[in-house]
């Protein structure tokens, strides 16, 4: 039996089928809506299976919803091959349509100037209950539809440091951190660099939108506001694993128009190794 880790691989580990042509596969973790960071994984793959270079910066957006019950097509066109830095744009297609575009820049490792702003203070993951045994302890107040969804495991562990409860949304402050890292070591035929950021990336999309609603007292889960990531970027400074405890740090600086700019910050042994902005959707439902 397949481990979660490994499942989770197979999952982000799109299929090649011509020298810029991939297939992605999905899953119905959330039901037939596709979550945003499978995409951002699946694409960061597909467009790292063409150059020998890992990322530095990848941006991208969201232009239709995703469907989970069809595969996905991914097209990845070379922009450049440069002596320092590698571009890539890279399309995703279901259904006759593009639904996410992303352009993916490569570089070079090199030595130079280095700094960083500390890590913030908070309680060892250790310290703190895991995703799972939070969920149990609202389970009560999960709709009975949605019940065997929101117990689904994640394919990473998770240990909020701030934990809160979707379906009794009330006013908090914008900022959320939590942990995350993998269940099992990655295995020695994946463990690549691509691996590794395509796994953060998929899980920098997991809880990032939250941050902008969190002042407002709203939620997607209990249907008072519809969210959606509509763009995502990704920043990634330094080398990292998944297997490791990685912190998430996020907060969002304003809500406007229906939709919330949220930030994150992706730590490792107290070192800066990725940075994440996103723009969300956050239309408030009428009653």
């Amino acid at each position: 039996m397949r481990s979660l880790t490994q499942e989770f691989i197979d999952l982000l580990n799109v299929k090649q089928l011509d020298s810029y042509l991939f297939q992605g596969q999905n899953t119905q973790l959330f039901g037939s809506h596709l979550m945003g960071g499978q995409l951002v994984a699946q694409a960061l793959i597909a467009a790292s299976k063409t150059t020998d270079r890992p990322a530095h910066s990848l941006h991208a957006y969201f232009i239709r919803s995703g469907r989970t019950d069809l595969p996905i097509l991914f097209k990845v066109e070379n922009l450049r091959d440069g002596k320092s830095f590698t571009t890539r744009q890279v399309n995703a297609w279901q259904a006759g349509h593009i639904i996410f575009s992303a352009m993916i820049s490569f570089a070079l490792i090199e030595t130079g100037l280095n700094n960083h702003i500390e890590a913030p203070d908070y309680p060892l993951p250790d310290h703190l209950l895991s995703e799972q045994q939070h969920k149990q302890l609202i389970y009560k107040d999960v709709p009975k539809a949605a019940q065997d969804m929101f117990m689904r495991q994640f394919f990473v562990k998770v240990h909020p440091v701030q934990p809160f409860n979707p379906f009794k949304p009330v006013k908090s402050e914008t900022r959320y951190a939590e942990y995350m890292q993998t269940f099992h070591r990655i295995p020695a035929e994946f463990d690549l660099p691509m691996i590794h950021q395509a796994i953060v990336a998929y899980y920098s999309d997991y809880n990032l939108l939250t941050t902008s609603l969190r002042p407002h007292g709203v939620s997607y889960a209990n249907g008072g506001v519809r969210s959606a990531s509509l763009d995502h970027s990704i920043y990634f400074h330094s080398a990292f694993r998944v297997d490791e405890w990685l912190l998430y740090d996020m907060d969002a600086t304003v809500s406007s128009q229906s939709r919330g700019l949220n930030f994150g910050r992706i730590w490792q042994a107290g070192k800066l190794v990725c940075s994440v902005t996103q723009e969300s959707l956050m239309r408030v439902k009428s009653r």
